[in-house]
């Protein structure tokens, strides 16, 4: 086995702020523990809670390091006791809670799957926290059955993009929101049945007509504010609201007459404060549901941009600009 260096470029957050805080540090290259692999990182994606993570509104768990960067790809270089699933030299793409903008990441084992044949490393760092988080969400927790209809807000977003294609090849009818008539277009090119520009039409309204006044089974949400109330009223009966994050407010004045008189469901989760086994559990069920049909190339991750890892602060501020459609990926 090749020596490790003992430091490594990473991306630091000196303070919290805009993008430009996201500062390249030297750091120490990091031990895999119990169960746990080391991968040279070849790519890191980019997601909406670094974003947050980076202005200060989302603390990493405990034990986790203060680096962004929730998925990689790249290549096994160490392992930690007990860990058996890869072997050294192995190409891999995996959730991790954290240290992703770096040289070198830990992983756990169980959360790491290998990256698909004649996929690049980028695509692949473009797969693990979006594909986790929607089937997870749609599907384990949304329940989303052939023939039901889906409704996705931020349908351009790397998890609206992953969620229209899911949706589709499990046999759902999928609507999405976005924001631009190229978004709309990006969606429906995709297969969204339906794609409603928010900025002119009313999702509610379309959403209704669309399924001749039945409503959406499932709406998964990543806006929050008074979208709620209206998800609640674009809703079919029995139907499953799931929450993943709030880019508008984190509290609503909502009416739950509704909730009651057509029995919804409204849930919501968080990926990366769940316990080890969880994500391990839910990187199976990818592996054995998704991974399939990305390998068939009829699921793959829509790319928008890829930027050098010392340019992460680019990144950011592409994010936040929100004229991105699909993943943005760091290259290192």
């Amino acid at each position: 086995m090749t020596s490790l260096p003992a430091t490594m470029t990473a991306i630091g957050i000196k303070a919290p702020g805009g993008p430009d805080v996201l500062v390249p540090q030297e750091r120490p290259v990091p031990a895999p523990g119990p169960g746990e692999i080391l991968v040279k990182v070849a790519a890191a994606g980019v997601n909406r809670p670094d974003v947050v993570q980076r202005q200060g509104h989302y603390p990493p768990p405990p034990g986790a390091p203060d680096i962004p960067g929730l998925e990689i790809a790249g290549e096994v270089v160490a392992r930690g006791a007990d860990a058996t699933r890869w072997s050294i030299g192995d190409s891999v793409a995996a959730l991790v809670i954290g240290g992703g903008y770096a040289q070198y990441c830990v992983a756990h084992e169980s959360h790491a799957f290998a990256v698909p044949k004649g996929y690049a490393m980028a695509d692949a760092a473009a797969m693990p926290e979006t594909f986790l988080t929607v089937w997870h969400n749609v599907f384990e927790r949304g329940a989303l059955a052939r023939g039901e209809t889906l409704l996705v807000h931020g349908g351009s977003s790397g998890i609206g993009t992953t969620a229209i294609q899911l949706g589709k090849a499990f046999g759902a009818r999928v609507i999405v929101t976005a924001g631009s008539d190229e978004k709309c277009e990006a969606c429906r090119k995709l297969g969204a049945d339906l794609a409603v520009n928010y900025k002119r039409e009313d999702f509610v309204k379309a959403t209704k007509e669309a399924t001749g006044g039945t409503g959406a089974n499932v709406i998964l949400d990543m806006v929050g504010g008074d979208y709620i109330e209206r998800n609640y009223e674009a809703a079919a009966v029995e139907g499953r609201i799931v929450q993943i994050a709030f880019q508008g407010s984190p509290k609503a004045t909502v009416d739950f007459r509704r909730l009651m008189l057509k029995r919804l469901h409204h849930t919501g989760s968080t990926l990366r404060a769940r316990s080890v086994a969880d994500k391990g559990a839910i990187a199976r069920a990818v592996e054995e549901k998704v991974m399939p049909l990305v390998a068939a190339g009829t699921v793959r991750p829509v790319m928008d941009s890829t930027f050098p890892l010392r340019e992460a602060a680019a990144a950011h501020a592409r994010m936040e600009s929100s004229v991105h459609i699909g993943k943005i990926v760091l290259t290192v």
